[in-house]
């Protein structure tokens, strides 16, 4: 998309893992714990199939596609207590704490839509309290009851975008994203989304996207309407 079609906004919607925070290394990891101890591999290609799931469809899809000898019980039990010891040590992604500063500061409203359950977003926001306070509200799709059908689908951003006190327009709001289920939901609720992929994502995963971006570092505000960062 041209610089000249980006509509003006006035809303934004922030994804977390991978996106505010460095976490999706720590889920790699902790797959590939569970499923290198059956001689299988969690791979980028299973990656990018699979960002952007709630704790109990990656299960599934792992189970399956790596046909490991665990029911879902049995792995989610597992990866629980996997994410417990390496969740705590989360940092924000480069960009993070600028932009979020600065959207708070200029009065834009912000939410979080997160796939994660409430545990989950505890034990990842640990240490970084006071930067989630920025968020106008906070949409916790692996455990709040109005998020039905999890990423690809849009129930998340539509459900988020409706809990800003104006209930503004889906076309103006922005989502920020790194995972190619995210956008597609962003998309699917109407939205325009900036795509921040992992460098090691296939490139084919990023074509979607409103706008795609190496880092958050690189965003310019003003492209959207929103105002610009001072000099």
């Amino acid at each position: 998309m041209s610089i000249d079609t980006y509509n003006k906004v006035t809303h934004c919607i922030f994804d977390m893992d991978g996106l505010l925070l460095d976490t999706e290394h720590l889920y790699t990891k902790a797959f590939n714990r569970i499923a290198n101890r059956y001689g299988k591999e969690f791979t980028w290609e299973h990656k990018a199939q699979t960002m952007g799931f709630k704790t109990k469809d990656i299960a599934d899809y792992i189970i399956k596609t790596l046909e490991l000898p665990l029911t879902k019980d049995e792995f989610k039990e597992e990866i629980v207590g996997l994410y417990q010891g390496l969740f705590p040590h989360t940092n924000p992604m480069p960009g993070v704490v600028r932009l979020l500063k600065h959207l708070k500061e200029n009065n834009i409203p912000i939410a979080l839509a997160t796939s994660s359950d409430r545990k989950n977003y505890e034990l990842k926001t640990s240490r970084w309290h006071d930067l989630f306070e920025f968020f106008h509200h906070k949409v916790l799709g692996g455990s709040d009851p109005e998020v039905v059908h999890g990423k690809p689908e849009p129930d998340i951003f539509i459900i988020a975008a409706k809990r800003f006190p104006d209930n503004p327009n889906p076309l103006k709001c922005l989502v920020f994203e790194d995972a190619p289920n995210g956008v597609k939901a962003a998309l699917k609720a109407g939205m325009q989304v900036v795509m921040v992929p992992d460098p090691m994502l296939p490139k084919r995963y990023t074509t979607e996207a409103t706008l795609v971006l190496d880092s958050l570092e690189k965003f310019e505000p003003e492209k959207f309407g929103l105002p610009p960062y001072k000099i």
